[in-house]
This record gives structure tokens, sequence and C-alpha cells, in this order.
């Protein structure tokens, strides 16, 4: 296949690329600034598109199958802190990458696209959303050490899931564990729609790795084409 890949730099992003490549796909990786990328391994190609802009987007989608988006304000794995204070000033962004990517699909309407997205907008219960919740949204913030503003970059996550469900492309959200971090690639893990996959504990946790497997196998077999879905452990 001809997987795309936006945010290749990132925490998931990069092991996407990774995992893409080492099952023997082809993939086009993009940066906003693409330029100052070193890279040696084969099948892979670096452009530098900025996800805001559709026009953009749509000028280099011909030829994939898939999309992957991986959007952040900033790069989370070089400045976590810059990347934290982009989400708390603009929390919109995140809804309006995902129209600008929609838009971007009007003209290629059978490549696939996959975001990834945020777990604040899993259900912890049925039909009672963290990201509906300031006390769950504080709660789970104070425990992972994030500033209590942070919730409104995790509802701009959520807003950006029902954009996309408003939408008849061919479209597939990805919601993390709520424990993602760099970590080892197992194979094995369970998936699950729009509640979180707990372990014994009751603990939502993946790695970047594994999230990357998963990310691969949707692309590869679409299971949940204009639908969400997390794993865990």
């Amino acid at each position: 296949m001809h997987i795309g890949v936006i945010g290749a730099t990132g925490g998931i992003g990069s092991r996407v690329v990774t995992e893409a490549l080492d099952r023997g796909h082809h993939v086009t990786a993009f940066s906003r600034d693409a330029t100052r990328i070193d890279e040696d391994r084969r099948n892979i190609v670096w452009k530098s598109v900025d996800v805001l802009d559709s026009d953009a987007v749509a000028a280099v989608i011909p030829g994939l199958d898939v999309l992957i988006s991986g959007f952040q304000p900033g790069n989370a794995t070089k400045d976590i802190a810059d990347t934290v204070a982009r989400s708390i000033a603009d929390p919109t962004v995140y809804a309006t990458a995902a129209r600008a990517l929609l838009k971007a699909l009007e003209s290629h309407p059978r490549t696939r696209l996959i975001v990834i997205g945020g777990a604040g907008s899993l259900e912890t219960e049925p039909g009672v959303v963290r990201a509906d919740s300031d006390e769950l949204l504080h709660a789970t913030l104070d425990k992972i050490g994030l500033p209590r503003e942070y919730a409104a970059a995790v509802r701009g996550h959520r807003d950006a899931l029902n954009v996309l469900r408003t939408s008849n492309r061919l479209w597939t959200y990805f919601s993390p564990a709520e424990d993602i971090a760099p970590g080892e690639r197992t194979g094995r893990f369970r998936i699950g729609g729009d509640q979180p996959v707990l372990d014994a504990e009751g603990r939502s946790r993946i790695s970047m790795e594994d999230s990357a497997v998963a990310l691969v196998d949707e692309a590869e077999l679409p299971r949940f084409v204009q639908r969400r879905f997390t794993i865990g452990y």
C-alpha cells in the first residue's frame, strides 16, 4: 500500500512510519518543514504540508491509499510544553484540521483517512463522556500532570471527532488509551469502540509502538470505517 502520514516526526507518527515501512508499504511522510529531514530508509518520501490548508493537502493526496493524520500544534516529541500551550491557546485547531482534511478528500473520495485523536472523548460509562465533565477532566489532568486549562484541548479533540461524524468520507478516528507513552512493541492488545479498554488493574494504557501496530492494521484491513476505535492492554 501507499500510506501517507501527517505528523511523521511526532511520537506516534514516527512509529507509524517505521511500522508501515517494516511491513513493506510505501510511505509519504509529511511534516511542516521536511527540508531538514535526513532520511536513508527505502520506500519513503518526505514532503512538507500544512494540514490546515485543504488545497495543500489535496495536492499531495493523489496516489495514497490511506492518509493517517497525527497532527498536533507544535511537536510534542521535542517540546511537550509548547504543544500544550499551543493547544490551550487555540483548542479549535483540531476541528479546523478535521474540516481541512475532509475538504481535501472531496476530490479524492476513495482515499481513506485515519485521524489520531484523544482519549477524552471516550465514554467512562455508556453515554458519559469525560470531555463533557469538568470534574472528570480535571481529575484526569491532575493525575497525569497536565494543567487544568488543557481541558479545552481535550474538548477540541472531541469536537474534531464530531466533525468527522457528520461526514460521508471514508474516515476512521483512533482514540489511544488514556496512558500512552513510548514503550515496547508487543503486538498484543485489545480493541474497543467508544469506551476505554481497561487492564486488570483498571488502567487504560498502551505504548506508542503498539498504537502504531493498531493503526497500520486498520490501514491494511479496514474495520472501523466511519467509526472510532481504541485499544489497550
